[in-house]
């Protein structure tokens, strides 16, 4: 069989710190080249990692006008599928001319969260047109979680598969025999923007004195927390901001538990990681994020309320943690990068037999 084409919607350049940009170099990274022929953007210096790999094209943009160079790569490349398409303007210009073009390849998109927007604080309306009219015009669309599947059917109607995001769990490891913490470490990971709820982490910082809060990541919401930091005299909290990967992982692994109060959430990859790094993990059960399996890797909580008692809980029974890390640890291999790139191979194969028996049939 020709080697499947397949033009992902991405940027491959290296120590890009975007949650989606680093799933897709992962995907890229793994897929078998005998089988996969893959196309992408770069912008500056790319992943050697995607470098290295055999039938791969990098598709060099200028540092202007690369919506035009990426328009006409999606409208005139060589590709059978388009996978991962952004909201973006491009995008927006692809979905519009498809019929016009007589376009017929096929274009997959990934819903990473959930589509019930009314719940997802600061989410502009011109963002969610956007997403309207780009990914969801997909001809094929993958929720990353049943929850986020179910929502997508609720909202709009349409129906997916589901396939999970991953984490490099070779990568993020346990160190099951360093030191104790003096104090109890309790690590956040996450945009600091409103749907993400990083002040909950404050919250908590101010209830629970005997331990110690990082918080890693940007966002809009940074000067509202360290004023807040400052003002409340929260001398356990600190700011990090964001963090490259070998950073991040030292985070987790001189953590004790990982606390991640966003009510507007898919299949979150910090969980994942924080999880394969031996932390039990405390998220909102408004999600049901099949990463975390309650009462034993960690907890799912209705409320802010529920997660600090859970916290108490573990602050209390280190042995606790220790069970819940372990447990979460095992579990966090079910969705290791290479089991979840070889669910998205399963796909595209099977999306391109169905494009190309069409074809032989017309």
């Amino acid at each position: 069989m020709q080697p499947i084409r397949i033009l992902i919607d991405s940027f491959a350049d290296a120590g890009l710190l975007n949650a989606q940009m680093g799933n897709a170099r992962e995907i890229i990274y793994r897929l078998d080249p005998d089988i996969f022929h893959v196309s992408t953007f770069v912008l500056g210096q790319a992943d050697p990692r995607i470098v290295a790999r055999k039938n791969t094209r990098l598709i060099q943009l200028p540092q202007r006008r690369q919506t035009v160079r990426i328009l006409s790569e999606f409208l005139v490349g060589s590709h059978e599928l388009l996978f991962y398409m952004k909201a973006s303007p491009a995008s927006k210009w692809y979905s519009s001319l498809r019929k016009k073009w007589r376009d017929r390849r096929t274009t997959v998109g990934t819903i990473e969260s959930q589509c019930i927007f009314k719940m997802a604080p600061g989410v502009l309306p011109e963002a969610i047109q956007l997403w309207e009219e780009t990914i969801l015009r997909c001809d094929h669309l993958y929720s990353n979680s049943a929850s986020v599947r179910r929502s997508l059917q609720l909202e709009y109607g349409r129906s997916s598969g589901v396939i999970p995001t991953g984490a490099d769990t070779r990568f993020y490891t346990p160190v099951w025999e360093r030191t104790p913490n003096r104090r109890p470490r309790i690590l956040f990971a996450g945009s600091l923007c409103r749907r993400k709820h990083p002040e909950v982490v404050l919250a908590a910082a101010a209830q629970f004195p005997q331990a110690d809060f990082t918080l890693v990541g940007e966002g809009h919401m940074r000067e509202e927390l360290t004023t807040r930091i400052t003002n409340e005299g929260l001398r356990n909290v600190a700011l990090t901001g964001a963090l490259g990967a070998v950073a991040l992982r030292d985070q987790y692994r001189s953590a004790d538990i990982f606390l991640l109060p966003s009510t507007f959430e898919g299949s979150p990859k910090v969980v994942v990681e924080a999880a394969a790094c031996g932390l039990p993990v405390i998220i909102r059960d408004s999600y049901w994020a099949e990463t975390v399996i309650h009462g034993v890797t960690g907890f799912q909580a209705a409320s802010n309320e529920g997660m600090f008692s859970y916290l108490r809980l573990l602050l209390d029974e280190p042995e606790l943690r220790e069970r819940f890390g372990r447990a979460g640890r095992e579990h966090s291999t079910k969705f290791d990068w290479d089991c979840i790139t070889a669910q998205w191979a399963t796909a595209f194969v099977e999306l391109t037999s169905d494009r190309r028996l069409k074809r032989r049939a017309s």
